[in-house]
């Protein structure tokens, strides 16, 4: 019996190589090769062992061109641990070790069939979906294993100044996949069934003002906010307003979103998102401030704001030490830089945490990166990355530092 996320997409396999003919008629297409080596190294207190990884990331496929607006995606990713494995990949049961949630495997990352005719799109089949700046729905590329999504997209463009995505989802392929073990819990499968949609409007209403409205119904089976939170927890209805735009050197975001449980939660669900943030540029030197805040809930158990399908690795701080919000919510005041230097970027950041209920402070991070493209190598790129994390409250969070080492080709 093939796995869940596997059934939900054998329809669109069937007509995969028969829309694939019709479309290679038209032209050559272009193939997909991705490479990409990370040697990954976690310090973690409460942790007699670090934990250090070492893996390559393969990722190959195609593409081909349109055919009367028709055209095909198909894409693999295969994962390949080297090295004696001295991780936690969530499956392997090394709980000695802090969590590197890269999981060697391999399975289809994308196949799609999209019909495009002028600014107008539906995609249907296993895609990646990045809504926005990915803070409710985006792909977690910065993982080994891409999170994808498996249903239909449609793209609507009525009017330049006005843009309509709406998705259906029935299948989410997550990170920690390609599969369960016995040490899989019901915070982390690898593929979540559920009816789920997702709707963003976007009106460009002048030169320096953007808006971005909302509304995504998040049905996931067989998964939870915790590990012994009961099945359902994370099903909600999420609601927002984001307003954005740019004036000279300036830039400005503000964002408020409301969050309440479906009907088959259940927990009764109440909290609230709310963004400030300001940014400044001046001869490619880019310094953004900002204050991000993801409610805390009413009620026994962990009911504050989530965000299941998020890229949460892009928002408060790169140790990814609150990928899930805590019960009391969490305020993140924020400043960072990104400058250009010896050819390459240099990226800088701090953040201070606190609960956004009841007082106190979680901790604070400091994050720095460095990416630059490997001299006489088309296509090379690497990085060297560390993040910092101190605890304030040890009973609610432990002190973290984490390493990374990448090497990445792009065809």
């Amino acid at each position: 019996m093939p796995r869940p996320a596997v059934r939900s997409i054998l329809p669109f396999l069937v007509v995969l190589p028969l829309a694939a003919g019709h479309a290679l008629a038209a032209g050559t297409g272009t193939p997909i090769l991705d490479l990409r080596y990370r040697h990954e190294s976690v310090d973690q207190a409460g942790f007699a062992r670090n934990a250090h990884a070492d893996t390559l990331r393969v990722r190959a496929g195609y593409a081909t061109s349109a055919w009367h607006g028709w055209s095909v995606l198909a894409e693999a990713d295969g994962v390949l641990g080297l090295g004696d494995g001295r991780y936690n990949d969530t499956r392997n049961g090394q709980r000695q070790y802090p969590v590197i949630a890269d999981r060697p495997g391999a399975e289809i990352n994308q196949a799609l069939l999209r019909r495009a005719l002028g600014k107008h799109s539906a995609t249907f089949g296993r895609q990646r979906i990045n809504l926005g700046n990915q803070r409710f729905v985006g792909g977690v590329g910065w993982r080994q294993n891409e999170q994808t999504y498996d249903g239909a997209r449609l793209q609507l463009a009525p009017l330049d100044a006005l843009a309509i995505d709406y998705s259906y989802v029935d299948g989410i392929n997550t990170v920690f996949g390609p599969d369960d073990s016995a040490a899989s819990s019901r915070a982390n499968p690898s593929d979540i069934e559920g009816h789920s949609h997702l709707l963003q409007v976007g009106w460009k209403l002048a030169p320096a003002l953007a808006a971005s409205a909302y509304h995504h119904e998040l049905k996931l089976d067989g998964i939870a906010v915790g590990a012994t939170a009961p099945y359902g927890t994370l099903d909600s209805r999420t609601t927002g307003l984001r307003l954005e735009g740019a004036q000279g050197a300036w830039s400005y975001a503000a964002e408020y979103a409301r969050q309440r449980d479906l009907d088959s939660n259940p927990w009764t669900l109440d909290s609230r998102y709310r963004l400030a943030e300001l940014g400044w540029k001046v001869r490619g030197v880019a310094l953004k401030a900002g204050v991000e805040s993801l409610g805390g809930g009413d009620g026994p158990g962990n009911r504050a704001f989530q965000t299941p399908l998020a890229t949460k690795h892009l928002f408060q701080g790169w140790a990814d030490v609150f990928l899930t919000t805590p019960a009391q919510g969490i305020d993140d005041a924020y400043l960072g830089a990104t400058v250009p230097l010896a050819g390459g970027s240099l990226q800088a950041w701090y953040h201070e945490f606190s609960p956004e209920r009841g007082g106190g402070r979680y901790g604070d991070e400091v994050d720095l990166s460095y990416a630059h493209p490997v001299p006489g190598l088309k296509g090379v790129a690497g990085l060297v990355k560390l993040a910092r994390y101190r605890s304030d409250d040890p009973s609610r969070t432990v002190d973290t530092d984490k390493l990374w080492l990448q090497l990445q080709y792009t065809y």
